[in-house]
């Protein structure tokens, strides 16, 4: 394949919409795009939205990098899921409301492009062991922390997809058995409380019932604002209470990743997404949690990093999805 090739990756989330071009090989990321998914608009207004940001991302790239016709030889698409890659079709996503909802062929037909469909999470952790903190790896877990939590797993330099495309769902471990209601459905997931939305709602718990914070000033008294940012922003502040909440979070996620860990044995877990602004006020209580839950063989052989290709691992390891279906891995 010459290195005249490049893949459109595109990383829906439930937050924002990210596109980038990129080499066949890999390299630089060209004419990158981020937009809100603004998904309370409908499925239409998210595809239309996507496809504009996929064609202007294309224009952009084709003059950065004189791309010749024909250059652009197809588009990665991440997406929430459960979906079915086969055919392109997403099957359920909790957060954007859709269900068989066909985004694969949309976005082909309209764009006239050929595409493949994966899991966002298992984008974004390709991206990382292709081309992010992961690089060098053969065996690697993936964690994405936003608006809910996704995974990813690969297994000797391949993502492992299971039987019907659903594996990497650590969101959806269980953590507590009669906990707190999940938008997938059921209770106790982890999603339900270290996605960034519940690590809010767990902050705005505890104010209602008189704990002492900075964080009702930063959103003017008005709670409904308050997000985990605002959380971030209290702990530089050096709020104790925001930095209590960042230390149950990483309590949730740590029994949630010991018990990966404990099952596949990674040589490294990366985690992304906006948590991981929190730095070592995550980092490290969520390491001695691991430390206390999982075998010590198994914790000791394991890195648990944070991303370094940011926003960027979804739309890389889409356009590497779209890569590995079409011609194989190498």
């Amino acid at each position: 394949m010459s290195d005249k090739k490049f893949i459109v990756g595109v990383d829906l989330g439930g937050t924002s919409i990210n596109v980038g071009v990129i080499p066949y090989d890999g390299g630089k990321v060209l004419g990158m795009r981020s937009m809100p998914t603004d998904s309370d608009h409908g499925a239409k207004f998210v595809v239309d939205r996507m496809v504009e940001m996929i064609r202007g991302c294309m224009r952009d790239a084709t003059r950065e990098a004189n791309i010749p016709d024909g250059g652009i030889i197809g588009i990665g698409l991440g997406s929430p899921g459960p979906l079915d890659r086969k055919t392109g079709t997403v099957i359920e996503t909790p957060n954007l409301g859709w269900r068989n909802f066909p985004l694969r062929d949309l976005i082909s037909n309209s764009i006239g492009l050929p595409a493949e469909l994966d899991n966002d999470a298992n984008c974004a952790t390709v991206g990382e062991w292709w081309m992010g903190a992961g690089k060098g790896t053969r065996t690697l877990i993936g964690v994405t922390l936003g608006t809910g939590i996704g995974g990813g797993i690969v297994l000797d330099g391949k993502v492992f997809h299971g039987v019907a495309d659903v594996a990497g769902e650590g969101g959806h471990l269980t953590i507590d058995s009669t906990g707190r209601k999940c938008k997938c459905g059921n209770y106790g997931c982890l999603e339900a409380y270290a996605s960034g939305p519940a690590l809010a709602a767990r902050a705005i718990e505890g104010l209602e019932t008189g704990e002492p914070s900075l964080l009702p000033s930063l959103v003017e008294g008005d709670l409904i604002r308050l997000t985990a940012e605002t959380v971030y922003e209290a702990i530089i502040a050096g709020d104790l209470y925001a930095k209590e909440v960042m230390r149950e979070t990483a309590k949730f996620l740590g029994a949630g990743l010991a018990n990966l860990i404990n099952i596949l044995n990674p040589e490294m877990v990366v985690i992304s997404g906006g948590v991981t602004q929190a730095g070592e006020h995550l980092f490290e209580p969520l390491r001695a949690q691991i430390r206390r839950r999982a075998f010590r063989h198994a914790e000791e052989n394991c890195r648990i990093v944070s991303s370094t290709l940011g926003g960027m691992a979804g739309v890389i390891g889409a356009a590497y999805m779209f890569r590995v279906e079409r011609f194989g891995a190498d």
